[in-house]
């Protein structure tokens, strides 16, 4: 038997390690493992594993008219794979692989663990296009500027690579079983208020992506962030229509997200330190209460604001607004970029750990491809920019033009002033 693993994969359709264990084996038992070291750190109403269970439940209900099930778990996923071995004469493993850090560390006990019973655990590529060092400089360096990453990614991709694996035709091989599918309650979680947008990749949105995507009044992003994070649709169907435009700047997006993961892959103490080490040396000042009132969007800078209020409302934050307060937090308040990305993980729906590092390291100067630290976003000006009618503002900000919305928390030439100081007796 062969038991198929899946994570960050959860659909039936065009998933690579599914395909490959369906056409290999003619007893596949497909399990989904409910980690507690990761939900223990969630609300009991976290969105994110309701979307999930939702996505599992999709597959149940596919499966169940073919007379197959899914197995889901709750426990330790090594646990959880060492009691299938006593269970079942389980010949191998197989996945698509993680490059996350903490990813990569389950991986390798449970790769070690098997291989003590001579049992292979098997992983494929499906989450990216490119992985890895397969996207290199000619002397075989990772790059950490975008622009020739992607010269070079767009120079060696073929329509090869969006080539299908069909393990939708095959699901016949799964096995039969008598293990659960637990339910949301028996995992210690309720449905959430907070829903994930339905996703949006038709050609009208693509082809406008450039003139609309900096304006959130707008509202014309994807939300294809959170199925690309769990693997509700496939990469390579999405590159495929993102390719079809004549307008790169969405295909350019999702570049960016495969450039930010062979980033955090070869350098993976970015989750914690800074891509530029000197920036470690920042001298952040911390404050709590300062802090406190950016997370609850009271900070008296309206577009700041009206954006930490979508994220704590919906889970989502437009693109432009992200980087608007994530340059708030580190500049103008001197708070490490490092609160700013704890706080993005706990509430965004689509966080995608690779990405998030690679974007508030931008934010603060500190990671690749990085903005100059002198470079300081003016939360009014953007207004000016990307808000002038005030319609995203007030949306969120409805009190605006009330006596009680509070008075901007800093002067935003003081602060300027005082982070170019602090910046540059850090990194000179």
């Amino acid at each position: 038997m062969t038991v198929f693993w899946f994570r960050r994969d959860l659909r039936l359709e065009d998933n690579r390690a599914l395909y490959e264990a369906l056409v290999q084996s003619n007893s596949v038992l497909p399990i989904f493992i409910f980690d507690p070291s990761i939900l223990d750190q969630l609300e009991p109403t976290d969105a994110r594993v309701t979307f999930i269970h939702e996505l599992l439940q999709k597959i149940q209900q596919q499966l169940l008219p073919l007379g197959k099930s899914l197995a889901v778990f709750h426990g330790d996923p090594l646990a959880v794979i060492q009691q299938l071995l006593k269970q079942h004469p389980i010949t191998e493993v197989v996945a698509n692989r993680d490059y996350e850090p903490n990813a990569r560390h389950r991986d390798k006990a449970i790769y070690e663990a098997l291989a003590t019973h001579n049992i292979p655990f098997k992983t494929y590529k499906d989450q990216v296009i490119f992985e890895k060092n397969e996207v290199v400089k000619d002397d075989g360096l990772p790059y950490v500027v975008y622009t020739p990453y992607s010269n070079k990614w767009k120079s060696i991709f073929t329509s090869e690579q969006l080539e299908p694996y069909p393990s939708e035709n095959y699901l016949f091989n799964l096995a039969h079983h008598s293990y659960p599918f637990l339910s949301l309650t028996q995992i210690g979680f309720q449905v959430s208020t907070i829903r994930v947008s339905l996703y949006d990749i038709s050609a009208q949105l693509i082809d406008n992506y450039e003139q609309t995507r900096n304006f959130p009044a707008l509202n014309k992003t994807s939300y294809l962030g959170a199925y690309l994070r769990f693997g509700a649709v496939s990469i390579r169907q999405m590159v495929k229509i993102a390719s079809q435009s004549a307008h790169k700047t969405f295909l350019n997006e999702l570049i960016w997200r495969e450039f930010f993961m062979q980033i955090l892959w070869h350098f993976p103490h970015t989750t914690r330190a800074s891509f530029r080490p000197k920036y470690d040396s920042v001298q952040w000042t911390n404050n709590e209460a300062d802090f406190e009132k950016w997370c609850n969007g009271q900070t008296g800078y309206p577009f700041v604001d009206a954006g930490m209020r979508e994220l704590n409302a919906t889970g989502h934050m437009h693109n432009r607004v992200r980087m608007i307060v994530a340059s708030f937090l580190c500049k103008h308040l001197l708070i490490d970029w490092r609160w700013g990305e704890t706080y993005f993980a706990q509430k965004l729906l689509d966080y995608e750990q690779s990405s998030n590092v690679g974007n508030w390291q931008w934010a603060a100067g500190s990671g690749v491809d990085a903005a100059p630290y002198f470079r300081i976003f003016n939360p009014s000006e953007q207004i000016k920019k990307f808000d002038a009618q005030l319609v995203y503002i007030k949306k969120w900000v409805p009190e605006l033009e009330e006596l009680t919305y509070p008075n901007p928390m800093v002067d935003h030439k003081m602060a300027r002033e005082r982070c170019l100081r602090t910046y540059k007796s850090a990194v000179g």
